[in-house]
């Protein structure tokens, strides 16, 4: 059900990676090495660099000097020109040509997407010109997303209400709002299936699985992108959760995502903590991967 395994999470953001701590990504670099190698020995399967956020090609352009980029077989970006970057939308074919300028890998976009804060109409705006702009200027294209956060989950970012309106628009990325309602781009979304796939993380236990599945189905999605936390391994129920999860995926063709730091294995306990010994990471990743690549 594996097609695809994305090492980290937009690994140039604060809110994914201390990069305080780790500030030329060295010790990143490093981990990607270790893990790439891993998932190697473990199945044939695409490695992607965790999308990155901003796009930046001279952060790609620094893990190749890591020899990072040599571990990986794409890079991915995310972009959300509509609600948090500084550039337009009409800019995303600039935008992937000079990450393709910059390295020798394919270019995946793991995540776009448009939240509802401001209109509904905004969002069904946003999808369909996104659509229009990169469905065929990349080889794998994940909308973000298809459920709401609910609103009693934090998002996961640094600043929370620091951030103002930036903050509160993290909880109306979905195509359905948190009570399972449609929104209006959602009756556009299957004109782009099943090359337009769909970015959603299901947290530990997350009650929506089976609603997302059904959704998934229903909207003709094909590539789904989603994430396995590391962190999470080490809650109790975590293997079981874990194999409910992919079992409940097997219909798609899955990007999981290896991320997140357990606190006791960082270097400060927090989930964007550079690790204390990336084989750590490296191994958890070979784990995933023997489990559930086939």
């Amino acid at each position: 059900m594996i097609e695809a395994v994305m090492l980290w999470n937009e690994p140039n953001n604060l809110s994914h990676w201390d990069f305080q701590l780790d500030p030329q990504w060295a010790t990143f670099g490093a981990m990607v090495r270790a893990a790439g190698a891993a998932v190697a020995a473990e199945a044939e399967v695409t490695r992607v660099l965790g999308g990155i956020s901003p796009i930046d090609p001279a952060f790609l352009r620094l893990l190749g000097d890591h020899g990072a980029l040599d571990a990986v077989d794409a890079v991915a970006v995310h972009g959300f020109p509509l609600d948090w970057n500084h550039w337009p939308i009409h800019e995303w074919p600039a935008r992937l040509d000079e990450v393709r300028a910059a390295v020798r890998h394919p270019v995946w976009v793991s995540e776009v997407g448009v939240s509802s804060f401001g209109a509904e109409e905004v969002q069904e705006f946003g999808l369909r010109r996104t659509a229009e702009l990169i469905l065929e200027r990349a080889p794998r294209v994940h909308w973000y997303s298809l459920f709401d956060l609910p609103r009693a989950w934090p998002a996961t970012t640094r600043h929370r209400e620091a951030e103002g309106s930036s903050y509160y628009r993290h909880f109306y990325m979905g195509l359905l709002r948190e009570d399972g309602a449609p929104k209006l781009a959602l009756r556009h979304f299957a004109d782009y299936t099943p090359a337009l796939g769909i970015c959603q993380w299901f947290h530990f236990q997350d009650p929506r699985l089976d609603d997302g599945v059904a959704w998934l189905r229903k909207l003709g999605v094909k590539k789904l992108r989603t994430g396995l936390s590391w962190a999470d391994s080490f809650r109790e129920g975590a293997e079981a959760w874990f194999d409910r999860q992919m079992r409940a995926l097997e219909p798609f063709d899955v990007t999981v995502t290896y991320c997140f730091t357990p606190e006791h294995r960082g270097v400060r306990p927090h989930h964007t903590s550079p690790p204390q010994r990336v084989e750590e990471f490296a191994d958890f990743c070979a784990r995933m991967t023997r489990r559930y690549a086939r």
